[in-house]
């Protein structure tokens, strides 16, 4: 398949059936190289089956399988932080490397920065890609996040120390307006 054929892929609520094909795809050094601890290799049932309990339960939901062919095929979220970084949101993702460069990555994070702005009473999403990850740069960039600060050399992966990103998207860049409150 070419870079250039369109992918149809859709965001939805992670399921227990997605168990065996989250650790088929997720089970992959160069998704966690560029991912937090927390996102684990190998990835075991163990983790999966935490992941989804996880992903399910928040209300709103937070963190959504990125189905493409029937299958999910990787995941994105957004994060609402607390305290005074209540206006605030991290973004996380990953996608199944079969699917890399066909597009998805960047028309998936659109969509969640508007669940995230329609749903969440924040006015900023933000994402930290790794300095050497040059393809989640990219596709935050063509999504209209901008890079706003780099932290040298302030990560460590694998024994390589990195330098930390930081990309945001501003609710006022994208005419989203505020919710609603909830009554």
């Amino acid at each position: 398949m070419s870079g250039s054929e369109i992918v149809e892929f859709k965001l939805r609520d992670w399921a227990v059936s997605d168990l065996e094909n989250l650790i088929l795809q997720a089970n992959n050094p160069r998704i966690a190289a560029n991912l937090t601890d927390q996102f684990p290799y190998p990835y075991t049932r163990e983790s999966g089956e935490w992941f989804i309990g996880f992903a399910n339960s928040h209300q709103p939901r937070r963190i959504f399988a990125i189905e493409i062919n029937g299958k999910a095929s990787g995941s994105i979220g957004v994060f609402p932080q607390d305290d005074i970084h209540r206006l605030n949101a991290e973004m996380g993702y990953w996608l199944a490397e079969t699917w890399w460069g066909k597009g998805i990555m960047t028309k998936a994070i659109r969509q969640m920065v508007e669940y995230g702005f329609s749903t969440f009473a924040i006015d900023r999403i933000f994402a930290r890609p790794f300095g050497s990850n040059k393809a989640s740069q990219r596709v935050l960039e063509k999504a209209g996040f901008k890079l706003e600060a780099v932290f040298k050399q302030n990560l460590i992966k694998n024994g390589i120390v990195t330098d930390e990103l930081y990309y945001s998207i501003r609710r006022a860049d994208t005419g989203i307006p505020w919710p609603k409150p909830h009554d």
